[in-house]
């Protein structure tokens, strides 16, 4: 567990230094199971959310139990930098029928969060979650529209380019 050691010695700011946790351990086949485990741990869950997300935009797959792993953390996830990497990571992890449930509580959560950046991917996971479950795009679009009244310039232009996808 090597990779624990050093995503506890992060210093939850250096992008070059997870960046260099990842390239080391990204090949290993115990990778992903790893860094899902540590999303349930608290001092673990920025940096462990941080890989998620390199790993994901790095075109790589995760199986659908992997998935379903992560979305029993969801309710675990309490630092804004972790629900970020998580909504960032939404649109590569199809959301199960099962999981569906959660993952709603969990960007309802995230709407009202104080940090404008979870806001702002909040809708864009609503966003995600109405191209897979139709039943939510007319909410979606309702979001869509009371936030271009009342948020941050920010989450608004955040929202005219998931706009421009049709919602």
């Amino acid at each position: 567990m090597i990779i624990k050691s050093e995503i506890e010695r992060w210093d939850g700011k250096s992008a070059s230094d997870i960046g260099d946790i990842y390239t080391r351990h990204c090949h290993e086949s115990s990778f992903v199971s790893e860094i899902i485990t540590f999303i349930g741990v608290d001092k673990l869950q920025k940096g462990a959310t941080w890989l998620l997300k390199r790993y994901l935009e790095n075109e790589k797959e995760l199986s659908k139990s992997e998935v379903i792993s992560i979305y029993k953390n969801l309710e675990v996830i309490d630092h804004w930098e972790s629900k970020l990497h998580i909504l960032q990571s939404l649109p590569f992890m199809p959301i199960g029928n099962r999981q569906k449930n959660k993952v709603e509580a969990f960007l309802r959560k995230c709407l009202v969060d104080n940090n404008k950046f979870v806001r702002a991917w909040a809708y864009n996971g609503f966003y995600a979650l109405a191209v897979q479950y139709p039943e939510y795009k007319k909410e979606t679009k309702q979001f869509f529209e009371m936030a271009m009244r009342d948020e941050a310039p920010s989450v608004k232009s955040r929202i005219r380019n998931i706009m421009k996808k049709d919602v």
